[in-house]
């Protein structure tokens, strides 16, 4: 997967919120439908993208960025993702700033973690989404149980679930 080597990622300040790891993501101009703003299928491309930088660990030569799983390439497990919920805010429109991809944690499970996105384009809530990830055992291809040591080192990062805008509807209508 191409990894953009000119921006390091960056971490919050830590404070009541969980520490969001902010991954810049530049658009290109492919990322454009017929509409002239950023396609959705693309969309899911600078979710991954942002994922993938917030979660491996660098490459030599690359900033070493503020990661919470630093998985390699070869390493004993394998993450996939089990599901997707995705919300688009406002149309992104072609621009030379970066989008601000930001991240956390929402939960944790036995063998899984929720990992919870807002994407900002010039200071714009974009997107709001949600992707569950499976660790994996690369030699058995089950799922792995996560560690203790792994819980306490991601306990920074974890927060509350996205709020999106169905659930905000279902719980005004008290269901």
């Amino acid at each position: 997967m191409p990894r953009n080597r000119t921006a390091a990622p960056t971490a919050s300040s830590p404070g009541t919120e969980p520490v969001r790891i902010h991954i810049p993501i530049p658009l290109r101009w492919g990322d454009l439908d017929a509409y002239n703003h950023v396609n959705n299928v693309q969309m899911m491309r600078i979710l991954e993208e942002a994922r993938v930088r917030a979660f491996w660990a660098p490459e030599v030569g690359e900033p070493a960025p503020t990661a919470v799983l630093r998985a390699t390439a070869g390493s004993d497990t394998v993450t996939m993702i089990a599901g997707h919920l995705v919300e688009y805010v406002a149309p992104v429109e072609y621009h030379r700033d970066a989008l601000d991809v930001q991240l956390w944690i929402s939960a944790v499970g036995g063998a899984s973690a929720d990992i919870a996105y807002e994407v900002f384009s010039g200071g714009t809530l974009v997107v709001r989404a949600e992707s569950t990830m499976v660790f994996i055992d690369a030699a058995t291809q089950r799922p792995r149980r996560i560690a203790d040591d792994e819980r306490v080192a991601w306990e920074p990062y974890v927060g509350e679930p996205v709020v999106f805008k169905r659930d905000a509807k279902l719980r005004a209508r008290g269901q």
